[in-house]
């Protein structure tokens, strides 16, 4: 029940930015879902995990050195993902924080127009092609994230079907 009143909740909002902008309106709400657990872990109307000064979250982040600093470290775990010597951080760090929802969907929107690294994904046309670019440019730390949110993807077009 969490995922159809999340999607018919937010669904109208990512629609709106996707006419002001042309990000596919189900690629957003996809990553949103992914990134709140389908609305249950918002902070900060924070829809998207896009850093900033404003609220203090704990999370995890996957990177590749063993000493990058963050406001507060609770434990960084060694791993090895694709034969690759990565380090998992259980951390507190600042979020962006947003007054209403569709001021983070604009605020996402906003965040991928002015980095360079995502203009491969505003040429796609499709929800999956968006996604895949986003996540080959770097967009997310966590493991398979490609994977996992077209995953959510996939689940978000089942329902609305």
């Amino acid at each position: 029940m969490i995922a159809e009143t999340f999607i018919k909740q937010f669904k109208p909002v990512a629609e709106i930015i996707e006419k002001e902008t042309g990000i596919p309106a189900l690629a957003m709400l996809a990553q949103s879902a992914l990134e709140t657990g389908w609305g249950t872990k918002i902070k900060g109307n924070n829809f998207f995990g896009i850093k900033g000064k404003d609220v203090l979250v704990r999370t995890k982040e996957v990177l590749s050195k063993p000493d990058v600093h963050f406001p507060e470290i609770i434990s960084i775990t060694p791993t090895t993902i694709n034969g690759k010597r990565m380090y998992v951080y259980d951390v507190k760090t600042w979020f962006a924080g947003y007054a209403t929802p569709i001021d983070s969907f604009r605020g996402y929107a906003k965040f991928i127009k002015e980095n360079k690294r995502y203009l491969k994904a505003l040429e796609q046309t499709t929800p999956e092609s968006y996604l895949a670019a986003i996540s080959e440019a770097g967009y997310a730390t966590g493991r398979n994230y490609k994977e996992t949110v077209l995953s959510v993807l996939e689940s978000i077009k089942n329902r609305i079907q």
